[in-house]
This record gives structure tokens, C-alpha cells and sequence, in this order.
């Protein structure tokens, strides 16, 4: 990797919850922030920052390994396994759920955590944003990152600045062929429909300039695809730059201003609205919901994150969360019935088929 550039991984994982699937336990926190605090003192990282989104322990950290390097995806299982045996201690539910696998690999892609991380060359003002959800999928990302970098109803800049005016190209990943596309706005604004409109198979994996630079990474790993069975939703992550070519940061937030209807919410069965939070509020108690989503604000300097700001921890996001609010009433109401719970095809990696085998045989031929 260039000596000017720097790398930015994020990368999550439950090990264990307070209580239930609430929240995370601060002796999680702590021994991630000693466990990082190490590895920096040994010069492997420049700088992180160690927090949660409801139940799912959140490591950021900057480095100048490049992307998918096994010594930071090494570092960060590490950091898993040791929070996990804290966990273990304290007896939290779901104790290394996300760690599906006995021993690190190379990277921690497959293996259950989530990952979001991008290189880049550091400009004069280098402002990121950091979104982690919990209570969600992967695909949550898609309506978002469509309406940042492609919706002129939402990005001003698409119109009246020249940086921007050229549009952005969508990465999309087709999860359950494992197959990607590349697609450029506003030109093949349709076709990118087509696709990431069905967010259970394909995910906005990143955003890139016209000329290549990464705008925007996501985490698109599917726990029931990679376990074969539900172990949990995924709890995505995201990483977006901000300001001069991208989508200033309130074109970045803004989209989270819509209350977004997404899939996950209870045992990862029902749609719910996903509602932008503080930090301190990223905590899921109603029906282990609603799904929730936090936004931190870095500036990088020399590859130090400068920050956090808590961006959603602001009065004006007040009438978005009593939106959200509201409809989570009114699909509460529906309680086992769709469009609550998720269609029977999405059902398919829940613990729902277990009951439905044991009642196969009661089934007749009818007519």
C-alpha cells in the first residue's frame, strides 16, 4: 500500500448480550479498548475506537495493512475471542455467537463477524461516517446508499455541484450466487432498481466515483447463508466519506430521515421500522426492537480518528423516531401474520421450519 494512503476497517461481532439481546456488557468494551490499545503500542494499527450497537461489539480501526489483511482480520478475531471469554464469565446470553468457526483462517470473512472497510488517500479534510445497525440484514444498506449517491430529491450536490454532477457507481453483490455488477448512475439508475429493490438478495457492497474512488463500504455477510440455519441477523455496518466529491454529511444522514420498513426485528422474522438512534439509545428492549441504527462521525488526520461525533443524538431526528414509533404499532398489531413476519421463502433459515417439520405428516392430499 502507498505511504499516503490509509485503511479504515470495521468490523462487528455479538459475543454476548445485557440482557438478552439488549445491549453489551462495558467489561466487552474494555477489553477490546486493552486488546487494540496493545496492538497500537506495537505499531500494527494507527488508531481505533471501540464501541456497540445494541448487542454487537464494534471495532474501528485505521491501519496501513490495505483491505481483507489477515493481520488486522487476525487482530480483530483475537480481540472477538477474548471478549467472548468475558463474556462466558459473566454468563451473557449468546456468549461468540457471530464466531462460527473454531479458528481463524486468514480472514474473517465467512467465519461470521460483519465487515465494512476501504482504502483510500487521505485528502485535506478526510470526514467519515461510521453506520452500525442492529436488529437488521445486510440489504438494510440499499435504499440509503441509493438515496445518497443517486437521489437528487435527497443530494443536492447531484445537481448543483460539479464535483458530484457526473454521478457514482453501485457495486452490487448477488448473495445467494455469490456473483457481482457494476452499475453507473444516473445512466443505469433503472437497472440498479431492479436489483438492490430486493434487498434479501442483493446488497450495495460499495460506491465508487466515476473515476474509481471508493465513496462507500458495506458489510454484506449473511449469517444464515454462511451457518445454514438462523444464528442470528446480521447487524450490518457501513462506511461512508463525506464532503468536497462525496455527499456532504447531511446528504449522507439524511436518508435515515425516512423510516425505512427492513427485515430482521424479533428471532430475525419480522419487518420493522429501522430508527436512527444515539449511541446510548442503540439499546433493542421492545420485542428486541425496533431495529436500530447509529451513526458516528470521524475526521481522519494522518490516519488518527479524530471523533467521535454521535450524529443521530440531535433533537432533529425527534420526529423520525416517532415515526418509526408509530409503525412499529402498526406492525406489531399484525403479530404472527405477514407483513410482520417475513414471507414463508425468508423464513427459510429461522427456527420456523423446525415446527413446520414436525407437523409434515398431518399433511393429505387434498380434493
Amino acid at each position: 500500500m502507498a505511504r499516503n494512503e490509509v485503511s479504515l476497517s470495521v468490523i462487528k461481532a455479538d459475543v454476548g448480550g445485557l440482557v438478552g439481546h439488549a445491549g453489551i456488557h462495558p467489561d466487552l468494551v474494555a477489553t477490546g479498548e486493552e486488546e487494540l490499545e496493545s496492538a497500537k503500542a506495537e505499531g500494527r494499527v494507527i488508531d481505533f475506537h471501540v464501541t456497540n450497537c445494541g448487542d454487537d461489539l464494534q471495532l474501528i480501526v485505521s491501519h496501513g495493512h490495505g483491505d481483507n489483511s489477515a493481520e488486522i482480520h487476525g487482530l480483530a478475531w483475537h480481540v472477538f475471542e477474548a471478549c467472548t471469554a468475558v463474556a462466558k464469565k459473566l454468563k451473557l446470553y449468546g456468549a461468540g455467537q457471530d464466531l462460527l468457526a473454531d479458528a481463524f483462517a486468514g480472514t474473517v470473512r465467512g467465519l461470521g463477524p460483519g465487515v465494512a472497510e476501504m482504502t483510500f488517500v487521505e485528502r485535506a479534510s478526510e470526514p467519515v461516517v461510521v453506520f452500525m445497525a442492529d436488529k437488521t440484514s445486510a440489504g438494510a444498506w440499499n435504499l440509503p446508499l441509493y438515496k445518497m449517491f443517486a437521489d437528487p430529491f435527497n443530494t443536492a450536490g447531484l445537481v448543483i455541484s460539479l464535483a458530484l454532477h457526473d454521478g457514482f457507481k453501485f457495486d452490487v453483490l448477488d448473495v445467494r450466487k455469490n456473483r457481482r455488477m457494476v452499475l453507473s448512475c444516473p445512466e443505469e439508475m433503472y437497472d440498479l432498481l431492479v436489483f438492490i429493490g430486493a434487498p434479501g438478495r442483493y446488497t450495495v457492497q460499495a460506491v465508487y466515483t466515476q473515476d474509481g474512488e471508493i465513496a462507500a463500504a458495506s458489510s454484506t455477510e449473511r449469517l444464515n447463508l454462511i451457518a445454514g440455519k438462523y444464528v442470528g441477523k446480521d447487524d450490518p455496518v457501513c462506511v461512508v466519506r463525506a464532503q468536497s466529491q462525496f455527499p456532504a454529511v447531511g446528504e449522507v444522514l439524511e436518508p435515515f430521515s425516512f423510516p425505512q420498513i427492513v427485515e430482521g426485528w424479533m428471532r430475525g422474522s419480522h419487518h420493522g421500522p429501522l430508527m436512527p438512534v444515539a449511541r446510548k439509545d442503540a439499546q433493542c428492549t421492545r420485542f428486541d426492537g425496533p431495529p436500530r441504527v447509529s451513526a458516528l462521525g470521524f475526521q481522519v488526520s494522518d490516519g488518527h480518528l479524530i471523533g467521535p461525533r454521535d450524529l443521530f443524538d440531535d433533537p432533529a431526528w425527534d420526529k423520525t423516531r416517532q415515526e418509526c414509533l408509530v409503525l412499529a404499532d402498526q406492525l406489531r398489531r399484525h403479530g404472527p401474520f405477514e407483513p410482520h413476519r417475513l414471507p414463508m421463502e425468508e423464513m427459510e433459515y429461522t427456527t420456523l421450519p423446525e415446527v413446520a417439520k414436525r407437523l409434515e405428516s398431518r399433511w393429505e392430499t387434498a380434493g
